[in-house]
Formats: structure tokens, C-alpha cells, sequence
């Protein structure tokens, strides 16, 4: 899996900054497992695979995507499929490594919370765009 460094963040922030949404930009990046918000309800972004790995397995959350909105081979809308919420049977599993080259090919960033203002965990995400198309 990709492993994201600082110096990759702000590469890809000096290329995408102006493209990204304002949530993005002031988001705290996380490139690293070991990395945590600082405050509960705070929006973090990473391009970290180990990152999102880590928040989906937390969650039992697994990749996926709706269906019929493929690009030939390639999965649409990148969603994740959480236990017990359903999203009008639209949501269909793949594998990590088919959301991930999605996620790469199309310069993702992956927006998040790690718990709620009230200190509950969040399954909160977004992801944001640089290019305009929705996740």
C-alpha cells in the first residue's frame, strides 16, 4: 500500500491547493497511522492507504462503490459500507486495491473526523476532488 510522507503532502498541496476544497485546506493532514487529531470534531485529510485502512477497519467499514456509476473498469463513486447502515442496496463491496487505484488515479484526499465533538466515534468522510468529480 502507499505510504504517504510530509514532503508528499505538501507536493501535492502546492499542485492541488487552489482546486481543494476550503475544508481540505484547512484540515489538519495526517500521514501516518500514529498521527491523531487534536481535538474531537477536528477534520483531518490524508492520501495516507494506511490511514484510510486503519479508520475503515476501526468502523468495519469495507470499500466500495455505487453501482452504475463505474467508468468502464473503474469504480465510481467510492463509498464505504458500514455494518447495519444501508444505502438502498445501491452499495457494492471491492477490493482495497481497486478503491485505492480509483482513489490514486483520480488525486483524491481523503476528509475525515476521528470522533465527534462529543468525543463519539465518527464515521464522517468525504472525499474531495481536485479535478471537480465527486468521489
Amino acid at each position: 500500500m502507499a505510504q504517504t510522507t510530509k514532503q508528499d503532502d505538501r507536493t501535492y498541496l502546492a499542485q492541488y491547493r487552489d482546486q481543494l476544497s476550503d475544508a481540505t485546506r484547512r484540515a489538519k493532514w495526517i500521514g501516518a497511522t500514529a498521527d491523531h487529531e487534536d481535538r474531537p470534531g477536528q477534520t483531518l485529510a490524508t492520501r495516507s492507504h494506511e490511514v484510510i485502512t486503519q479508520w475503515a477497519g476501526e468502523r468495519g467499514a469495507k470499500p466500495a462503490t455505487i453501482g452504475g456509476t463505474e467508468h468502464g473498469e473503474r469504480p465510481g463513486v467510492l463509498r464505504f459500507d458500514f455494518p447495519g447502515f444501508e444505502e438502498g442496496g445501491k452499495l457494492q463491496e471491492i477490493g482495497w486495491d481497486k478503491w485505492f487505484e480509483s482513489f490514486d488515479q483520480r488525486d483524491l484526499v481523503f476528509d475525515y473526523q476521528e470522533h465527534l465533538r462529543s468525543g463519539r466515534q465518527s464515521n464522517f468522510f468525504k472525499l474531495d476532488s481536485p479535478h471537480g468529480e465527486r468521489g
